[in-house]
């Protein structure tokens, strides 16, 4: 079954300890990318593996090949089971990043390869340059790339995960950012899908940030859409 991962885009270790803790035994799998970090450093993925929880380390690497080998390294060693690159990196970097994890054995973390931001559209690709393609053409492009250059998975918008689920090798992991629950708010995301759809779509794991933390009952919200992801 597809696993509900929860974006801790909180601002210290003791907030986002205190979300684990009121969240609590429903959800296992818990994403730190750049904001909390960059507060807390590898002492927040060390608290919330206190917990028991796994770790989805979003910080997505796009640097040259030796750098994100010794990222992925780093990564390695504080026991974490997801995390991102830039697919726009390129092979070399992404074969580095994948061989990094490979040394870590049956404990490697999953190396995830960010095709296109879901905050982007089609006006955002004409103003970096990328003027000949729509944003499904841009993330299948980069796709093809990350997984031929060893990626384990992807992440993209729940809108692209049905195509890519049925033309990449079996076993790919589809991670999709930008699920809101119908009726919720955007945000700042632009390419958006329901819990549901995304399922039944291929998504292997789903990441919900603001419709949970900023329930008022985030353990109920947690639970809501856990029931949506299961009735998929």
């Amino acid at each position: 079954m597809s696993e509900l991962i929860v974006a801790l885009d909180v601002q210290s270790r003791e907030e986002a300890v205190a979300r684990v803790k009121e969240i609590g035994e429903a959800v296992s799998f818990y994403k730190i990318g750049l904001e909390l970090y960059t507060a807390e450093g590898p002492d927040v993925v060390k608290a919330v593996k206190d917990l028991g929880k796994k770790i989805f380390l979003d910080l997505k690497f796009h640097d040259i090949p030796r750098t994100v080998e010794r990222a992925v390294k780093s990564g390695g060693k504080l026991g974490v089971d997801l995390m991102t690159i830039h697919a726009c990196g390129g092979n070399a970097m992404i074969r580095a990043a994948a061989d990094a994890a490979a040394e870590f054995g049956a404990a490697a973390p999953k190396i995830l390869a960010v095709t296109l931001l879901t905050s982007m559209d089609q006006a955002d690709l004409v103003d970096i340059g990328v003027a000949g393609r729509t944003p499904a053409e841009q993330v299948r492009s980069m796709a093809r790339l990350a997984v031929a250059s060893g990626a384990d998975g992807l992440v993209s918008s729940p809108l692209e995960v049905g195509v890519l689920s049925k033309s990449l090798r079996k076993g790919t992991l589809f991670v999709t950012p930008g699920v809101r629950p119908a009726n919720a708010e955007l945000g700042d995301q632009k390419r958006v899908a329901t819990p549901a759809n995304a399922v039944r779509d291929g998504a292997t794991h789903l990441v919900v940030g603001r419709p949970i933390l900023c329930a008022p009952d985030p353990a109920a919200a947690a639970a809501a859409i856990l029931a949506e992801m299961r009735g998929a």
